[in-house]
């Protein structure tokens, strides 16, 4: 490693904690960094460089005072724009909510300063985590670091972009869709969508009540094993919350890096992205080569089916665009103007929507939820595609529109189950084109995130495609 932006959270952490380096003078390199390439890069909406860098500082008093510290003391992260941070906008990336400050930290803001970690700035989204990337908003949409012709993946974009760019190890996202995995695979960064209920999301805006997910986004699976670990845990204000015990996830990624997985059971849904929706082959062969890897660690690989990848989809949107709506109803009917063109065409359907089919998707659910158990009782993870087409070009609408619903990601998100997205190298360089981020996602039993972590772990110390960085 050459770039010290690329360190490690938990290398940082363990840095400033030995006092072999500053929080503050950290701070004080990655603001730079933000400083000079952020301007092509538009990730962030929100700057808290003042305060940042007072609590950099005091970061680094507690550690010469001896103080008890916190497993993230010192650590910078962001928040996706659609999650509270007292004092600071939270804007989701909308002229609705524009002048809107947060009165109070949302419960994961909390439990990252708990942890000692330090607020960098609020991230880019698609507009309330919903539309896509329009150029008719506030602030404009963030661009991939790989290549800023490129799109990032949404709705998280600002926060996978800003860590493959370097500008802090940890982020968080929001996932209704996909919206932390899709960014991540994009990005060629890790993101963990975990159980239903796994994560508070008191004080984040709300796009489909019983589909949003709060997850960790970083560059190596150990940082985000440590940051799921900080966030995670039942929480009174979130009626959704689960009263489940949180596992040791670093002791998994441990066990992934040192006993590997020898035996471990991995069912491939290979049909959703060879015959349900067709991926790009560069996808496909990148997905057949990991699996190489896996079967040489010793996991014993098997082709499992269940429903096509649209069933599971078509259910996910009824519901998603039903609840959405409803978020949505009183902006709609009295500011549609200040909405985005793409936001306010992805919204409207959900108007349209006969109560008679949103029930029978809710009753249809636990259906598809118990299709994906069954293949979890023969398996320890399973694996599929994440996005079925590298990163596409963010300016050309036809590209987006075409491309950007192309995953496999939403099944899961109707489900409740653990997903992450996971590196899988990249593309062979065009003749204008650099190399380009793959992807694939592991998903395991509900509140079994540990699982997926021991062979998302045992995969990245086989490849190490996560020491690969953008080229600035």
């Amino acid at each position: 490693m050459t770039n010290p932006a690329f360190r490690s959270a938990l290398d940082l952490a363990a840095a400033i904690r030995e006092q072999r380096l500053s929080a503050a003078n950290n701070m004080e390199n990655l603001l730079a960094r933000i400083e000079t390439l952020d301007p092509t890069l538009n990730t962030v909406v929100t700057l808290n460089a003042e305060a940042a860098l007072t609590e950099a500082h005091k970061a680094d008093k507690a550690v010469s005072d001896g103080d008890t510290l916190g497993p993230l003391h010192g650590v910078p992260f962001g928040l996706k724009d659609i999650i509270d941070a007292a004092g600071l906008p939270t804007t989701a990336h909308s002229k609705i909510f524009a002048e809107n400050i947060a009165t109070e930290d949302s419960t994961v803001t909390t439990k990252l300063k708990q942890s000692g970690a330090l607020l960098v700035g609020k991230l880019a989204t698609h507009e309330f985590a919903f539309g896509g990337p329009s150029f008719d908003l506030p602030w404009p949409p963030a661009r991939n670091p790989w290549d800023t012709r490129m799109f990032t993946g949404g709705s998280s974009s600002g926060s996978g972009a800003a860590i493959a760019a370097g500008f802090m190890p940890l982020a968080l996202g929001t996932d209704t869709g996909g919206s932390v995995r899709n960014p991540a695979s994009l990005c060629g960064i890790v993101g963990m969508k975990a159980t239903y209920g796994r994560v508070s999301r008191r004080g984040v805006i709300p796009l489909a009540f019983s589909l949003d997910h709060v997850g960790p986004m970083t560059r190596t699976v150990a940082d985000n094993a440590a940051l799921l670990q900080v966030i995670s845990g039942y929480d009174s204000r979130d009626r959704a919350s689960a009263q489940v015990p949180v596992p040791d996830y670093l002791s998994a990624v441990e066990r992934g890096r040192t006993q590997g997985i020898k035996g471990m059971r991995i069912g491939v849904i290979r049909h959703f992205f060879e015959k349900d929706m067709v991926a790009d082959s560069r996808v496909v062969n990148a997905i057949n080569a990991s699996l190489h890897v896996l079967a040489d660690l010793g996991a014993n690989i098997t082709d499992v089916e269940t429903q096509s990848l649209q069933t599971f989809s078509n259910v996910n949107r009824i519901i998603l665009l039903s609840e959405a709506y409803a978020v949505h109803q009183h902006w709609l009917q009295s500011r549609p103007q200040d909405y985005a063109a793409m936001t306010r065409e992805k919204l409207l359907p959900g108007a349209f929507i006969r109560a008679v089919d949103y029930v029978q998707a809710l009753r249809n659910r636990p259906i598809f939820t118990a299709a994906i158990d069954t293949l979890l009782d023969d398996a320890d993870v399973l694996i599929t595609a994440s996005s079925m087409d590298p990163p596409f070009p963010i300016d050309d609408p036809e590209a987006v529109a075409r491309c950007y619903p192309r995953s496999a990601r939403p099944p899961f998100n109707l489900t409740g189950h653990p997903a992450l997205s996971l590196p899988i190298g990249f593309t062979e360089p065009d003749d204008d084109v650099p190399v380009l981020p793959l992807g694939l996602q592991v998903i395991g039993r509900h509140f079994d995130e540990a699982s997926i972590y021991r062979v998302a772990s045992a995969y990245e110390q086989a490849t190490n495609w996560s020491e690969v960085y953008p080229p600035h």
